[in-house]
């Protein structure tokens, strides 16, 4: 059954809760001085009874799928399980009525948790110095960008360094990303395993160009050997390597961003660190540069002096202010926690199970789907439904069929020089029977795509909502209720 909006059980006259209104306000005298456009007024909420709006709620909270529920294998996602003690943690009334412009020696313990954590995400990307405001993995990279932008013109080069290279198969962020700073974006493209064409890059290398944007291992889940290559070649320009940290995952406790020649990277603890991300909950994307760019890193930071913890909010140099001390300090508190539990040892099993996953739905997959690459990926695959075309079926079609057997499907169509992309994330979290359970779903639905594609073509058949129009949902867009 269809359930309904909150506003079709409204009926005049009900309530959830009431309460002497009297005895809380005055209307008449509030009246007297506050002004007519500050006056609350009628909000057209829906009237309806307690249990009504209980079950209404716990009825949609029953359709929504999350990490909780099941597996979810968004590739370059990172939806990894969020530990529960994590929670517990991040609830603490210490940690969640504090003011990020409070007295700080109210507050030395989550200094404490700041500083440190700085510490501890230096040791494990290999870089010198650490902001911890980023509040997403964007902000990030329009944070570390603005960093190289600051360097640059430091050393007279602000007008002259204006280019940013970007990989064919890069996040979508990053050329967005070095817009809004103001480079111009130079695409180098993919050679046929996936890695960045060195050939096509030494073309592009000029006195303009102020650095190159990588994530490595890059979006096709494959580790860019020649790295230190790269580094060698765009350092001897004088330009700068950016590391886009949404694969990290694959890396923990194994290699690090700062020894392959990275200059500035960003992290999302949202996602490598345990947090849950996109709907879960915000983001945080601390950015670490090396010894010479630490200087223009964002403003205020914390440090210690003695036995206090302070945070500085002055440096002649800095890009200045990109958020309030503290930034979203609760994904901060649970990254912390969770790099403590885990422990080096715990790292890089992380790393290590991500890429075992991976590589074991890869292998059990590629008769069934096309491999995009032939070769042993890290802790993603991207698989492709091209095989499937001949029958009238997409990969958005397998993916709305995933639906159906109770499982959130892959990303779909990225990276986007992969036709028919279905990119895969198990991450380390999950067990090789759900891996399992996954894969015989997907081999399946490519049996199914074959002998009764329209079973496809019409998934999902379960859900509440079948297929919406999109083009139309996102051109037409209207999300107000309007009463009959």
């Amino acid at each position: 059954m269809k359930e309904k909006l909150i506003y079709e059980y409204s009926k005049e006259g009900r309530k959830a809760w009431s309460f002497d209104h009297e005895e809380v306000c005055d209307e008449k005298e509030l009246d007297q001085w506050l002004p007519p456009a500050m006056q609350r007024q009628k909000l057209g909420l829906p009237e309806v009874s307690e249990p009504e709006i209980v079950r209404h709620f716990t009825r949609l909270a029953s359709m929504n799928y999350g990490v909780d529920t099941g597996f979810y294998p968004l590739g370059s996602c990172t939806m990894k399980y969020n530990p529960k003690i994590n929670e517990v943690l991040a609830n603490e009334k210490a940690f969640t009525q504090a003011h990020p412009l409070q007295n700080e020696e109210s507050v030395q313990g989550s200094l404490q948790i700041m500083y440190e954590l700085k510490q501890m995400l230096a040791e494990i990307t290999g870089m010198h110095a650490i902001t911890l405001l980023p509040a997403a993995g964007a902000h990030g990279e329009l944070t570390g960008l603005l960093v190289a932008k600051k360097y640059f013109q430091d050393i007279g080069q602000g007008q002259q360094r204006n280019k940013m290279i970007i990989p064919d198969s890069a996040h979508g962020t990053n050329p967005a990303s070095a817009a809004m700073v103001g480079f111009d974006t130079v695409e180098v493209k993919s050679r046929s395993c996936g890695q960045i064409d060195i050939d096509h890059l030494k073309t592009l290398i000029n006195p303009e160009v102020a650095g190159i944007m990588l994530t490595n291992p890059n979006t096709v889940g494959v580790f860019e050997s020649e790295i230190k290559e790269i580094a060698r070649l765009l350092h001897d320009n004088g330009s700068i390597l950016y590391y886009d940290g949404a694969n990290m995952n694959a890396l923990l406790g194994q290699a690090r961003p700062g020894d392959m020649g990275f200059d500035i990277i960003h992290l999302n603890l949202h996602k490598t660190f345990s947090t849950p991300h996109g709907g879960g909950g915000p983001g945080s994307a601390p950015v670490g540069v090396k010894d010479f760019l630490a200087p223009y890193l964002p403003i205020p930071d914390v440090i210690k002096q003695g036995d206090k913890y302070i945070s500085v909010d002055h440096n002649d140099k800095s890009i200045g202010h990109i958020r309030l001390s503290g930034s979203n300090f609760i994904v901060l508190l649970k990254t912390y926690a969770w790099i403590l539990s885990m422990g080096p040892e715990g790292l890089k099993k992380v790393s290590q199970h991500a890429v075992l996953n991976a590589n074991y739905i890869r292998e059990k997959l590629s008769l069934a789907y096309s491999e995009s690459v032939k070769c042993i990926c890290m802790h993603e695959c991207v698989l492709s439904a091209s095989s499937l075309l001949p029958f009238g079926v997409k990969a958005k079609d397998v993916s709305k069929r995933i639906i159906d057997y109770g499982m959130h499907p892959p990303t779909n169509y990225f990276p986007l020089i992969i036709p028919e992309a279905l990119m895969i994330e198990p991450t380390e979290s999950e067990s090789k029977e759900t891996l399992d359970q996954f894969i015989e779903v997907m081999i399946k639905i490519a049996e199914e795509a074959k002998t009764n594609p329209e079973l496809l073509l019409e998934a999902p058949h379960t859900t509440p909502v079948g297929r919406p129009d999109e083009v139309k949902a996102a051109k037409d867009l209207d999300l107000a209720y309007k009463a009959l």
